[in-house]
């Protein structure tokens, strides 16, 4: 029987996501400033085309305090919600004479108890996910007039500000996040430690074009956010005291209608955004770049994955050995994954 509390689970899948995000949060900034909409604006020469490498590269952590913020109760959460549902799984899983193990197999059930902790998870995840993904692609250098030092405001504040009026769209883009890491968390509940790097990273490979729409939808976020906010706006002048049912005033003959034609369109178009499914948007993507465009960042992706995963669940079983350990405790190996 396994020898680690709930909090030593906590802690192990804490510790694990933090080293890991640590290490490979510059690829991540790269991913998604290569799969924004708007790459080629700033980050290559317009004259020459070629990539402007000191604009891609500059700030490569941003965002990353509120990555570790969400992703620590995320982790956390995740690990024991696996275990558990491993655990539950495991206990109702009827044994025969020819399957002492149970009618179903072990490694469908530790998927299976995976995807639904990866679900729950996400829920915790998608706002700090929507805020880093638009904080790395903030424009932090300092204008002519400011300091050469330092950037004028933290990225991760300008971000927040944008959903300051609508903190609900923090949450856009959770389906296309979990449609993104359920095959991968699955694949993970399948395969052994050992294999765990070359498995993760074919699965991230082939999962980039769910990554390429989910990066499109969370940056989306931000800007529908702050049209939204634009169009809520009461008009400050030119009214003639009437208002409508609402309570806000309203003017009157055709400049009224031109007004208020004017003030709906905004809030119209965010509407057709915040409802445009990622079916459409990896249209869009297609459209844009053409097949391929689905796959851009599909290599450092690949190439984080490779070298996090195994490390990601190595830290994760090294710390519940070493947490039991301290207590005098053992942790079977059949506890692992």
């Amino acid at each position: 029987m396994s020898g680690n509390t709930n909090t030593d689970i906590l802690l192990a899948g804490a510790i694990a996501t933090f080293t890991v995000d640590l290490l490979a949060y510059p690829l991540d900034t790269l991913k998604t400033r290569i799969q924004s909409p708007d790459y080629t604006r700033p980050y290559t020469n317009a004259a020459t085309k070629a990539v402007n490498k000191p604009a891609l590269f500059r700030g490569l952590y941003q965002g990353v305090g509120s990555a570790i913020i969400a992703t620590l109760p995320s982790s956390g959460v995740f690990f024991t919600t696996y275990e558990r549902t491993k655990s539950l799984l495991t206990h109702i899983n009827p044994a025969t004479s020819s399957s002492p193990n149970g009618l179903i197999p072990l490694p469908i059930l530790h998927a299976a108890a995976s995807s639904t902790a990866e679900l729950v998870s996400c829920a915790i995840l998608t706002p700090a996910e929507v805020i880093k993904q638009n904080a790395q692609m903030v424009d932090t250098t300092p204008s002519s007039t400011s300091s050469t030092l330092a950037p004028e405001t933290n990225a991760t504040l300008q971000t927040l500000a944008k959903f300051r009026s609508n903190p609900s769209a923090l949450w856009r883009g959770y389906t296309a996040l979990a449609g993104r890491n359920l095959p991968f968390t699955a694949l993970h509940g399948l395969v052994t430690v050992a294999s765990a790097s070359t498995a993760g990273a074919i699965a991230t490979v082939t999962a980039t074009p769910a990554d390429m729409v989910k990066t499109r939808v969370m940056l989306a976020a931000a800007e529908n956010a702050a049209s939204e906010a634009s169009a809520s706006k009461p008009e400050k002048s030119g009214s003639n005291g009437l208002v409508d049912a609402f309570g806000k005033t309203v003017k009157s003959g055709k400049e009224g209608v031109a007004s208020a034609a004017t003030a709906l369109s905004p809030l119209a178009s965010f509407g057709k955004k915040w409802r445009k499914s990622a079916i459409a948007i990896g249209r869009e993507i297609v459209a844009e770049k053409g097949v391929k465009g689905l796959w851009r960042g599909g290599a450092l992706r690949g190439v984080w994955t490779m070298l996090g995963s195994g490390l990601y669940l190595g830290v994760y079983e090294s710390e519940r050995i070493y947490l039991a350990g301290r207590r005098g405790e053992n942790v079977k190996e059949e506890d692992l994954f």
